[in-house]
């Protein structure tokens, strides 16, 4: 006896249409064209870009004339070009914090579970997507920054080439640090889901140890502060390091740090809580 094949009919559009999404990089696309698509995502980006820059062009025309010959030999010139980083930092951070909390703030998270119910993988296309682009940004600004600097300074020390030994590390190293800060954003957005809770948390983290190691003995200072957020994510842009401070290395590794345990318990919680 033969068996007959019975065709199966072609899924209609309508029904493939409300199926999950099936493939990681479908949802990793996904999470790009909204991150692209959403208007503060690109003031944000542009408003990075123009601290860096017009800051650096600032520092060049006014800050040679007012260091003194001991200064103009300590000083780290590229600290000093992207001296922006300090504004920036601000714009990427919140950027990362709403690239999760926006949409539990307009309630779209559930629309976009609902497409992914794979929670974990739809927070790994986030900070893929936010990564990337966070660090596309942030080299960047931190190269238009280099060039403004070098553009307006007219004193020797200060003066370098592109060429030079560490300056390509040191310049590319700023926009790492705004893209692992802007993950530590992302992390803490994803824990606490709330705009606000994220962002003031984030910047405390940054800020407030920095104020308070100034109340503790000089030994603590020197023992604890290399490896406080914001001192070791300024090590990774440092041409030199500082004494007693972590190297560029070290510098990223204790920031990453940082990012990857907020990370992790953003991808823990998220699994467990109703969105």
């Amino acid at each position: 006896m033969q068996a007959t094949a019975v065709p199966h009919p072609a899924p209609s559009p309508l029904t493939s249409a409300r199926r999950p999404l099936a493939g990681f990089a479908d949802v990793l696309f996904s999470e790009f064209w909204k991150l692209r698509s959403v208007r503060s995502t690109r003031w944000t980006l542009v408003a990075a870009v123009a601290a860096n820059v017009v800051l650096a062009a600032l520092a060049a025309v006014f800050l040679p004339s007012r260091l003194s010959a001991q200064d103009m030999a300590s000083v780290d010139p590229i600290r000093l070009s992207l001296a922006g980083l300090h504004l920036s930092q601000i714009a990427i951070g919140v950027l990362g914090v709403l690239t999760i909390t926006s949409e539990y703030g307009t309630g779209m998270i559930r629309t976009t579970l609902t497409a992914v119910p794979r929670r974990r993988a739809m927070l790994a296309a986030k900070t893929l997507a936010f990564a990337a682009t966070a660090l596309l940004a942030g080299v960047v600004a931190c190269f238009a920054a280099y060039f403004a600097f070098q553009a307006f300074v007219s004193r020797g020390p200060l003066v370098s080439s592109i060429g030079d030994p560490g300056i390509v590390r040191a310049v590319a190293g700023g926009g790492v640090y705004l893209a692992v800060l802007g993950l530590l954003g992302l992390g803490l957005g994803a824990v606490l889901r709330s705009s606000a809770g994220a962002i003031a948390t984030l910047f405390g983290l940054l800020f407030v140890p920095v104020i308070l190691l100034d109340l503790l003995p000089h030994t603590w200072r020197t023992t604890i502060g290399p490896y406080l957020p914001m001192n070791a994510g300024d090590a990774i842009y440092s041409l030199h390091p500082e004494a007693g401070g972590l190297n560029a290395a070290g510098g990223l590794g204790v920031l990453g740090l940082y990012a990857a345990a907020a990370l992790v318990l953003g991808f823990t919680v998220i699994k467990h809580r109703d969105a």
